[in-house]
């Protein structure tokens, strides 16, 4: 590698006690940030948790496992790469919800569910 430096990787233990020097790559301040959802035991859906550094996908599920379901809570795990999340701008929510207002038949207040239909 040259320069006397040494990267660690996922699972390293550096051999100083003190712990070793890592460069940025190394410490994760490269790593990509992911979003985590997690299912509950109760939940029929996934909801989201928080976000984390993994250098990859199987990492991120791993550490979401150790940080967000250290009690059992959970029954499955998403990771997204927070890149490919592209969210709606708070600013715009008039604009962007104003066409549904006149559109109340899509409310289900018109629609009457037997009882045994359930989580509606």
């Amino acid at each position: 590698m040259g320069f006397g430096v040494r990267l660690f990787y996922y699972g390293d233990i550096p051999e100083e006690k003190g712990g070793g020097k890592t460069d940025a790559k190394a410490s994760g301040h490269d790593w990509p940030l992911w979003e985590i959802f997690i299912r509950s035991k109760q939940g029929l859906d996934h909801k989201h948790v928080g976000s984390l550094h993994a250098t990859d996908a199987q990492m991120a599920i791993e550490n979401a496992r150790d940080v967000y379901t250290r009690r059992m809570e959970g029954v499955s795990i998403w990771v997204v790469e927070s890149k490919y999340i592209t969210a709606s701008n708070p600013e715009e929510a008039g604009e962007l919800y104003e066409p549904a207002i006149d559109k109340v038949y899509r409310h289900p207040t018109f629609y009457i569910l037997p009882d045994e239909v359930n989580h509606m």
